[in-house]
C-alpha cells in the first residue's frame, strides 16, 4: 500500500516520539512527574518506562485509528471531499501531543515549563483548526459535530458545522488568552468548548425540527 505525504508525516512523528523516549531514558528519574493540577503544580508521578513510552504508544494508537477512519466509514466518499483538512487535523493533533510529551520530559530534566503555558496555546490552536475542519467537513460518521440531527440531514449538517466552525475558532482564541491567567487557564480551555458543544447540539435539533415542519 502506497503511503501519502500526510501518512508518512504521521509515521515520522510517531517514530520521533519513540526515539526521544529512548534517548532520554537514562536521564530520567525512576519516578517521573507526569500530571499537574489546574495551578500547574505536580500532583502525579509515573514509573520511568511508562512516563517515557506511554505517550508514544498513545500516538501510535491514534495514528492507526485516524488512518482507519476514512477506510471504514460508510460515508468514506464524503470524507475524501475534505481529506486534506482531515489529514492536516491529524498532524496537528499529534504535534500538539508531541509538544506535551516534550514538556513532561523537560520538566523532569529540571527545565520547568508550566503546562499552563503549553496546553492552552496548543489546545487553542487545535480548537481553531477544528473550526476550519468543521467548516469544510461533509456528513460522515466519525468527524465533526455528530448528532442524530446532523447525521440525518445534509442541510442540518452544513448549517450546524458552519456556525460550529466559527464558534470553535472563538473557543480557540479564548483558550490562548488563558495563558495570561495561569491559575485559571483550565477554565479558559474547558468552558468555551463545553458551551460550543451544548449550543451546537441544541442548534442542530432546532434546525432539524424547523425543516421537518
Amino acid at each position: 500500500m502506497k503511503l501519502g505525504k500526510s501518512e508518512l508525516t504521521v509515521f515520522a512523528i510517531i517514530l520521533l516520539s519513540f526515539l526521544i523516549g529512548a534517548c532520554f531514558y537514562s536521564r530520567m528519574p525512576e519516578q517521573m512527574a507526569s500530571h499537574w493540577n489546574a495551578r500547574g503544580q505536580v500532583d502525579g508521578y509515573m514509573a520511568k518506562f511508562w512516563g517515557l513510552f506511554l505517550m508514544p504508544l498513545i500516538l501510535a494508537g491514534l495514528g492507526l485509528l485516524f488512518f482507519a477512519i476514512p477506510r471504514i466509514d460508510p460515508l468514506r466518499a464524503n470524507i475524501e471531499q475534505f481529506r486534506r483538512y482531515y489529514d492536516a487535523f491529524i498532524i496537528i493533533v499529534l504535534v500538539f501531543m508531541l509538544f506535551v510529551y516534550l514538556q513532561v520530559i523537560l520538566w523532569n530534566l529540571g527545565i520547568k515549563i508550566s503546562p499552563n503555558l503549553v496546553i492552552p496555546i496548543g489546545l487553542g490552536l487545535l480548537f481553531f483548526y477544528s473550526g476550519i475542519l468543521c467548516e469544510n467537513a461533509k456528513r460522515n460518521w466519525f468527524v465533526g459535530i455528530r448528532t442524530p440531527w446532523t447525521l440525518s440531514s445534509d442541510e442540518v449538517w452544513e448549517k450546524t458545522h458552519r456556525i460550529g466552525g466559527k464558534l470553535f475558532k472563538v473557543a480557540g482564541a479564548v483558550a490562548i488568552v488563558g495563558v495570561l491567567f495561569p491559575p485559571y487557564a483550565v477554565f479558559f480551555v474547558i468552558v468555551p468548548v463545553l458551551l460550543v458543544a451544548v449550543f451546537t447540539i441544541i442548534y442542530s435539533y432546532l434546525e432539524y425540527e424547523r425543516r421537518a415542519r
